[in-house]
């Protein structure tokens, strides 16, 4: 398909077709890439029996989401502007959008690796390592660094070759890393005998793998958005702009890494390693459902984006439904799934009686509120589409510190550990009700908007 002919579709495809288009790639992408965490924690669970592993693990997932919010304050942000640009036919801006983002996500990258290799310990005591799970996050942590630029190569610049016109070209480059991960992480820990380090070993070499992948296709002229030269000097109103909309996602992982921070402080203060372990259960499991919608996410940002530029606002509302729809019948379907077989979710990842029974009590609570996180994802994710960061931020963190830190700081006093849990539902129903209102304004705005500037 030649690159105009890539475009048109975004403006002209039935929106139901052009969505499935996007989306089921993406969707298989972020899918295959949640079973990089979800491989790593079932095949250290049943391979190191040291109860200690899985709560050690759990410390270090507020970390590698640190790593990954300052890999989507570029990538995201690029594919966004790149998206909207496009719809407006400026390929040339598009060139140096990419060009100077891959930069800035390379020199992030290597300065967050040094800080980290360099701060581990007392970083991990502040999200909640105790004196038996420090050993083992400190390991993994240190063997998976050299993996995280890479991570942020592979996940942000896969975003810009879907947004570019290529969605199933985008959905392979997961495939071929989780497939070498699940290959990989047993072979490694079972025969090799290598511990903890093992998955992280197998992490950085499948990462390897899919970022030469992800690079090598614009490295290609002949695909329709490519590396030109002269597109690598800093041009700083480009960075800025990437800056102001990658804010939203970067702001949403810093605070879902605070909020970590928060909640394993707490779970280690009101019921020990064996509540921490039993996180690590609820982050991997709603992990599925949350990368489903965020495929559907990925796939509707790059339709939304290029109607936005072109003012086509009629196509812009009904991929936005389709969209919030498919999302709210996703993540509904977790809940429920999380309330009839809780024993069997936490099987899978840890094997010691104690700590299945506290990932049990987890699941029962945390995901009480889980089938309404789907349109609340798809509203942020909306507002970012179009540009519009300080509402994308804002949403975000509604959810992430307005209502879950003073939830995280009152509850417990009255509910100990369930205190904790119960902080969940309550923001996910207290977000959802603001994305709803501000979702409503955003729409009536734009639609007064079309009446004096008439669709083309």
């Amino acid at each position: 398909m030649q690159q105009q002919d890539r475009l048109k579709e975004l403006a002209t495809a039935p929106i139901w077709k052009i969505l499935l288009k996007y989306s089921l790639p993406a969707v298989v992408g972020t899918v295959v890439s949640a079973l990089y965490n979800i491989i790593d924690s079932i095949v250290i669970g049943h391979a190191i029996k040291d109860p200690d592993v899985v709560a050690g693990i759990a410390v270090t997932f507020p970390v590698m989401t640190l790593a990954t919010a300052l890999g989507m304050l570029i990538g995201a942000g690029a594919a966004t502007r790149i998206s909207i640009v496009l719809g407006q036919k400026d390929t040339r801006m598009a060139e140096i959008i990419l060009g100077n983002s891959v930069q800035l996500t390379v020199i992030i990258g290597a300065i967050y690796a040094s800080c980290f290799a360099i701060f581990i310990d007392p970083i991990l005591h502040i999200f909640g390592a105790s004196p038996a799970t420090l050993p083992y996050a400190r390991e993994f942590i240190l063997w998976v660094l050299p993996g995280m630029v890479l991570i942020n190569l592979t996940f942000s610049y896969n975003n810009v070759m879907r947004a570019s016109g290529y969605p199933g070209k985008a959905m392979y480059t997961n495939m071929i890393g989780a497939v070498l991960n699940a290959i990989l992480a047993p072979l490694f820990l079972f025969i090799f005998k290598w511990g903890i380090r093992g998955a992280a070993i197998a992490t950085d070499i499948s990462m390897l793998v899919t970022a030469i992948w992800v690079m090598s296709h614009f490295f290609n002229k002949k695909n329709t958005l490519h590396f030109v030269r002269g597109t690598f000097k800093f041009n700083w109103p480009v960075i800025k702009s990437v800056l102001y909309i990658g804010m939203a996602p970067f702001l949403i992982n810093v605070a879902g890494s605070c909020i970590n921070a928060i909640v394993n402080n707490s779970l280690l203060k009101y019921g020990g390693d064996n509540a921490i372990a039993a996180v690590v259960v609820f982050n991997r499991y709603v992990t599925i459902f949350v990368f489903i919608v965020m495929g559907i996410c990925q796939g509707m940002q790059p339709i939304l984006g290029y109607n936005y530029g072109a003012g086509k606002y009629d196509r812009l509302f009904r991929t936005l439904r389709l969209a919030a729809t498919s999302a709210l019948i996703i993540t509904t379907i977790g809940a429920i799934f999380a309330h009839i077989f809780p024993r069997p979710i936490a099987s899978l990842f840890m094997t010691d009686t104690n700590q299945i029974a506290a990932a049990v009590n987890c699941l029962n609570i945390t995901t009480l509120g889980f089938w309404i996180v789907g349109f609340q994802i798809v509203a942020t994710n909306f507002f970012q589409s179009l540009g519009k960061a300080g509402k994308a931020v804002f949403l975000s963190l509604t959810r992430q510190v307005i209502f879950m830190i003073p939830m995280l700081f009152i509850l417990p006093r009255f509910f100990q550990l369930d205190g904790v849990w119960s902080a969940f539902p309550i923001c996910d129903m207290l977000s959802a009700i603001v994305a709803g209102f501000m979702l409503y304004w955003q729409i009536k705005k734009i639609k007064a908007e079309s009446l004096s500037a008439p669709l083309s």
